[in-house]
């Protein structure tokens, strides 16, 4: 079977917050992949530069006059020789050259294509026939932050995993109806409540962070008695986005409160131990590895995940474990470039005993392959949304795979509590 690359072909689509985005084909022989970019809307500081001076314009002149040429007649099977050419290329420690986004979508459409020359689902081909195990979808339930504007929580995500399913669709399902049981609590709670939602199709309301954690411990608990399995929460924080450098505070502009880095800890660890929390994803700024630290070592029964703190990078998750900052990290492909750097930062993780999160990003598209990933890098947990059309299309394409798997599909071990 042949899979040497006849060509790569990039055009201008639109992600699910209608911004301009990067979409790749990749054509071998016997095979087609096709890849577009998501973009965040909080974004790390050690982030890729999504695209080089000129936008997505430049992004497809740069696929056009430098990749396209470059890459046909290499074989899509060889994945780390094609991202170090994309490296090669660029030639800078950020993409920004050519854009992150272009390399990603780049290398994940030569993936796919060398997948489909095999006639092999993405996720067989990458992890193999040992990869059979399913994420558990971690789901934006309501939403604040960055996220919304005007009166709703500081805290960006709050978020349902209900790990005690036995199957995807049963964790599919649970998440499903928490998003609706929570709407209607929303309804009562806020007259003004139009049912808004977020880019990633959270709710949007008039409340206050606690508020939002009470309402979100109670759904998940009747949720969990409804269905007979553990539904939890967690949130992510995003601290990042309200710390004040000048103050050395982190400011809670809604709340109308101010906490220096130990009080922020403080706050954190009640929060944890008041309502269970079993996720908590950037309480602090993406600097702060000694407070990540603290925390790590404080609580029990609660990943502490990075996200800005790493932003999928190597050498910093390295640093991190290290300083045994975390035990958990989000996984996001666009954040490093390619298919290879993110893989690496995977197995380091593991490697170190961290759960690898592989994740979504709020302005994303319909490309499903972050679902396939989850699946052939053994990520227990998949953050991808509830019910808006970028997501689903993941939570679909999870569903797809595991009917496919039949027999052999299980539910990732995940030990959080």
């Amino acid at each position: 079977m042949s899979t040497v690359i006849e060509d790569v072909i990039a055009r201008k689509v639109f992600n699910s917050r209608g911004e301009e985005t990067i979409e790749v084909d990749v054509i071998t022989t016997s095979g087609f992949g096709r890849a577009s970019a998501p973009a965040g809307e909080s974004r790390g500081r050690a982030e890729v530069v999504y695209y080089p001076q000129g936008g997505v314009d430049e992004a497809i002149r740069k696929v056009e006059e430098l990749i396209s040429p470059e890459l046909v007649g290499f074989n899509a099977d060889f994945q780390e020789e094609i991202d170090k050419t994309l490296h090669k290329i660029d030639n800078t420690r950020n993409f920004r050259i050519i854009g992150g986004n272009t390399a990603f979508a780049v290398s994940l459409a030569n993936a796919e294509a060398a997948a489909n020359s095999y006639g092999l689902p993405l996720f067989q081909y990458l992890g193999g026939y040992a990869a059979h195990e399913l994420p558990y979808p971690l789901g934006n339930i309501i939403s604040g932050g960055k996220h919304t504007s005007g009166k709703s929580p500081d805290v960006q995500e709050f978020l349902a995993i209900p790990y005690g399913a036995d199957s995807f669709l049963e964790a599919a399902t649970a998440n499903v109806q928490i998003h609706s049981k929570v709407k209607e609590v929303l309804r009562k709670k806020d007259k003004l409540f139009s049912s808004g939602r977020s880019d990633e199709g959270a709710w949007v309301a008039n409340i206050t962070d606690l508020e939002a954690f009470e309402i979100m411990a109670s759904t998940c608990e009747k949720v969990s008695n409804e269905l007979g399995f553990k539904c939890g929460f967690g949130i992510d924080v995003a601290a990042s986005s309200f710390w004040n450098a000048k103050k050395k505070k982190y400011v809670y502009e809604r709340n109308e409160k101010e906490l220096g880095p130990g009080e922020q800890l403080e706050f954190i660890q009640q929060l944890i131990e008041k309502y269970h929390l079993v996720y908590v994803e950037d309480p602090f700024h993406e600097e702060d590895y000694e407070s990540f630290a603290e925390l790590t070592k404080k609580v029990k029964n609660c990943l502490i995940c990075g996200d800005d703190l790493f932003a999928t990078n190597n050498e910093r998750l390295t640093h991190g474990i290290r300083m045994r900052a975390t035990n958990a990290i989000i996984i996001k492909v666009n954040q490093v470039g390619t298919l290879t750097d993110a893989l690496d930062t995977i197995e380091t993780a593991k490697r170190a005993g961290y759960v690898p999160v592989m994740s979504h990003r709020s302005g994303d598209t319909c490309d499903w392959h972050i679902a396939h990933l989850a699946v052939a890098f053994k990520c227990p947990i998949i953050k991808t949304g509830v019910v808006e059309g970028a997501r689903v299309a993941k939570i679909n394409e999870l569903l797809r795979i595991e009917e496919f798997l039949g027999e052999r599909a299980k539910m990732a071990e995940l030990h959080i509590s």
